[in-house]
Formats: C-alpha cells, structure tokens, sequence
C-alpha cells in the first residue's frame, strides 16, 4: 500500500492543466457567440433597413409607371388631335379651291 507521501501529483496536474485548457475553450467559444450575435443583430437591422427602402422603391416604380401610362395617353390623344386638325385643314383647303 503506498503511503501518501508516496501518491504521485502529476495526474492531478494534468487533470488541472486540461480543465484550464477546456475553460479557455468555452471562454473564446462564448466571446465568438457574443460577436456572432452583434453582427446577426447588426446584419438584420440592416436587412430590415433595406426591406424598408426596396419598399419605397417599388411604391415610387408604381407612381412612375403611373405617370408613364397617363403620359402615352397624353401623346395618343395628342395624335388624334393632330390627325383632326390635319383633316380640318386638308377640308379648308378643298374649300378654298
């Protein structure tokens, strides 16, 4: 039977040096998960950010292709005017004959 003089520390040394090592791994493991959850907080403020402003772009793409339909319809009716007066004028000019 040993005596305890005689029991070797070196095991408990070792058993120690692995459970510093394992609290270094969690410690930098817990660092990375607090940055991993800035930048998914940073990067949804930034998805929200542009889902806002993609909104705004398609409500301003709708007001414009508005205008761009009143527009053509502005130049359609421009053009029967156009032919109108073209007729009326060809009409006056066979009067005049």
């Amino acid at each position: 039977m040993k005596s305890p003089s005689s029991v070797s520390v070196e095991p408990i040394d070792q058993l120690a040096e692995k459970v510093h090592s394992l609290i270094g791994v969690l410690e930098q493991t817990r660092a990375e998960l607090e940055r991993t959850v800035k930048d998914n907080t940073q990067l949804s403020h930034s998805v929200d950010t542009l889902s806002s402003e993609v909104d705004a772009l398609r409500a301003q793409l709708a007001a414009v292709e508005g205008e761009n339909a009143q527009v053509q319809s502005l130049r359609d009716e421009r053009d029967q005017v156009r032919s109108r007066v073209t007729a009326i004028l060809e009409q006056l000019e066979e009067l005049s004959l």
